[in-house]
């Protein structure tokens, strides 16, 4: 984890760029009733201690690298194919629709459009292989249980600071994977 280098020992970054929030103790979240049930509940169904302080806060920091680790490929790739995209189309606007001959004109937008289409396939096939990462579904769906929790300990009346733990509700990639070895991944720490 280079990212949690500078960090205090209970200490991880919820959204990527964001201030390091300290770990709200398993204690406190267990001490509603509510919470304690669900983390029960959902600690079976995600094989994961959500009271164990250091499995989630280590969990929390794999979920911020995961989250480092989508945003760059997607910057790596999306930003070059938007530019290359505009700048075809502007050109075509501003130069190649001007052409005198139709061949040109045919032959630009081919070799135009064959790079965008290319490039738009590597963006969604990176795409698909972070989204698609088993063990990456299965860090999300346990972040995505945790806030859960999170947020209903704080109903109950636990200290619990408002959009704890600052990770947004995961709508895409939150499917748990029961059969995927945690222990077979690329690097061992889920990130590929």
């Amino acid at each position: 984890m280079s990212d949690s280098t500078d960090l205090g020992e209970w200490d991880f970054v919820g959204r990527r760029g964001t201030e390091p929030a300290r770990l709200v103790p398993g204690e406190v979240i267990a001490a509603i009733p509510a919470a304690k049930a669900f983390a029960a509940q959902s600690g079976k169904e995600l094989r994961f201690d959500f009271l164990d302080d250091r499995g989630v806060l280590r969990m929390l920091r794999r979920r911020h690298e995961d989250e480092i680790a989508l945003f760059n490929a997607g910057f790596k790739i999306g930003v070059p194919l938007a530019l290359i995209g505009f700048g075809a189309a502007v050109y075509w606007g501003g130069v190649v629709q001007y052409w005198e001959s139709g061949t040109a004109r045919l032959v630009y937008a081919a070799v135009a459009c064959a790079v965008v289409l290319i490039l738009l396939a590597v963006y969604v096939r990176t795409a698909a292989l972070h989204w698609g990462n088993p063990v990456r579904q299965n860090l999300r769906a346990r972040a995505r249980a945790y806030r859960e929790l999170a947020h209903l300990a704080r109903k109950g009346g636990a200290d619990v600071p408002a959009r704890y733990p600052h990770y947004g509700p995961y709508p895409f990639a939150a499917t748990f994977h029961p059969e995927v070895d945690e222990a077979a991944t690329v690097d061992g720490e889920g990130l590929s």
